[in-house]
């Protein structure tokens, strides 16, 4: 039986990520960490934290496809039969990004890899927030992501705002991350859903 996240416990975590915080929470794959990626000084501190790469862009979670509108410039055709397929779920999709998202956010490239989570308090802390929320993972860069609240603050400790404790995660390999380029859907990075599954639903489009 999983924790239960309290409505409290959501609360808080809001306020945390309005005030610029970092909160860790559950994932369909690990935990991931949380901030407002409109937030220029969280987002910082976040690469700070994880001690991240600036060139390395940062994946976001959203609670529904209607929020794509102000993160991306346009929402490529075979993508949308795959988020009708595979959304909510551990699929990544990169979009050539709005104009108006911070190049840090991007990793300098423009574009920005999206997904709706599946976890419940993921769906659940993305909905009480009310925006697009960072999904990075709960980890320092080049360590093995945290599957646990207790190994979120072992790892990261006190650097963590809040922890939204949902049990432990799967682990394993993370989400399957797919751009578009040169008109073709590409494989950017192999994760929990197959590749082959991918192109089964694209030829059945």
């Amino acid at each position: 039986m999983e924790p239960k996240v309290t409505d409290k416990a959501l609360a808080q975590a809001c306020a945390v990520l309005r005030a610029g915080g970092v909160v860790a929470f559950p994932t369909e794959t690990y935990y991931g960490l949380a901030v407002d990626p409109f937030n220029q000084a969280a987002l910082s501190r976040l690469f700070v934290l994880k001690g991240r790469s600036p060139d390395k862009p940062v994946l976001l979670i959203i609670d529904n496809p209607s929020q794509l509108g102000g993160l991306v410039e346009e929402i490529p055709p075979p993508f949308v039969s795959l988020m009708e397929k595979f959304w909510p779920g551990p699929l990544t999709l990169v979009f050539p990004g709005a104009e108006s998202l911070p190049d840090l956010l991007t990793g300098h490239r423009g574009t920005i890899g999206v997904r709706v989570s599946s976890h419940p308090v993921a769906r659940q802390l993305v909905r009480a927030f009310g925006r697009p929320i960072t999904a990075t993972s709960a980890n320092f860069s080049g360590q093995l992501a945290a599957v646990a609240a207790s190994g979120v603050r072992d790892q990261l400790g006190p650097e963590v705002d809040a922890v939204l404790d949902g049990g432990a995660t799967p682990g394993g390999q993370g989400s399957t991350l797919l751009g578009y380029q040169e008109g073709k859907v590409c494989l950017l990075r192999a994760g929990v859903i197959p590749f082959a599954e991918i192109e089964a639903v694209l030829a059945g489009a």
